[in-house]
């Protein structure tokens, strides 16, 4: 009987001599993987991390604090293996290995870290779409800038900046529609005077269109759009051209006096106030027309029909 309780005496020290030992040793695996993390082995110290877990759960309840260390620790290695990737601008790597931490750090139930790689990853995301939507616009790639920029618009609708970066590539495109829809995006999102200044430009470009089409109508309407996202000496000019082909001569007249007030420099501003002033002589109004005669008598090139009109209506 007593040889049995020895026996089973000495079992018991060699189970607990032997746990001692696995306890240390995944201990030491901790301590390495400790170390290799403080150098920036991140990589190897997510290894040792791992065995030293796996040897941790083998030991049960005596090993708790270890293994609940090597979970944080794995998360910890993990994402900092994705962070040195996102600095080294490998965005695609980056983005997995951010899912990698991320997919640790669910299993361990380390709340904090799911949160941050789910942050990061979202944001190396946006960071690759825009970096692939600017290499495809510099190779006139439009196609591949506008999908990249509208996944970075998705998931941010509020960024102002990318929705120009996207009207942008729209308007390159010859997708006019599409721009201005984008620009009125951006309008509400802090870029109001940069959104306007790009609307005013594709108002204006729709309206030389339309008068190549002799749409004058809508070259009027048009160019009115233009001016209403900022005051622009050619949309009226355009607009009047339109209505002199339609016989608007009153709204011709205001439209080019309009003109002539934000451009009164214009290399065509004789030949302006020129037709100005025959438009008000065939309305029957002699004083506004001499008005404007007596503006360009010493003009060389409209000056001679100005002095023999002032002539005919004294």
């Amino acid at each position: 009987m007593k040889k049995v309780i020895l026996f089973v005496a000495a079992l018991a020290m060699t189970a607990f001599t032997m746990s001692a030992q696995d306890i240390n040793q995944a201990t030491e695996m901790y301590n390495n993987g400790a170390m290799e993390l403080q150098m920036g082995n991140n990589a190897t110290a997510l290894e040792h991390f791992k065995n030293a877990l796996q040897a941790g759960e083998a030991l049960g309840d005596e090993a708790a604090d270890l293994v609940a260390n090597c979970k944080k620790a794995i998360c910890s290695a993990s994402l900092s293996i994705a962070k040195d990737l996102y600095n080294s601008k490998d965005f695609a790597s980056a983005i997995e290995a951010f899912g990698k931490a991320k997919e640790y750090a669910e299993t361990y139930g380390e709340a904090e870290f799911v949160e941050e790689a789910a942050n990061l990853q979202t944001q190396t995301w946006k960071l690759k779409y825009n970096t692939d939507a600017k290499a495809a616009l510099s190779v006139k790639d439009f196609a591949t800038a506008i999908e990249n920029f509208k996944k970075v618009l998705e998931m941010e609708p509020e960024n102002g900046n990318t929705a120009i970066q996207l009207a942008q590539a729209y308007m390159k495109s010859g997708n006019l529609a599409s721009a201005i829809e984008t620009l009125n995006i951006a309008k509400e999102n802090g870029q109001a005077a940069n959104a306007s200044k790009m609307l005013s430009k594709i108002y204006l470009t729709q309206a030389q269109s339309a008068l190549k089409a002799k749409q004058y109508q809508q070259v009027i309407d048009l160019a009115m759009k233009s001016n209403e996202e900022g005051e622009n000496a050619n949309a009226f000019k355009l607009a009047a051209s339109a209505a002199q082909k339609m016989g608007k001569s009153d709204e011709c007249i205001s439209l080019y006096e309009k003109y002539l007030e934000l451009a009164p420099k214009a290399k065509d501003a004789s030949g302006v106030i020129c037709t100005i002033a025959v438009l008000y002589q065939q309305a029957g109004n002699k004083a506004k027309a001499k008005e404007y005669y007596e503006k360009i008598v010493n003009d060389p090139q409209f000056g001679a029909t100005a002095v023999e009109q002032l002539k005919a209506l004294n």
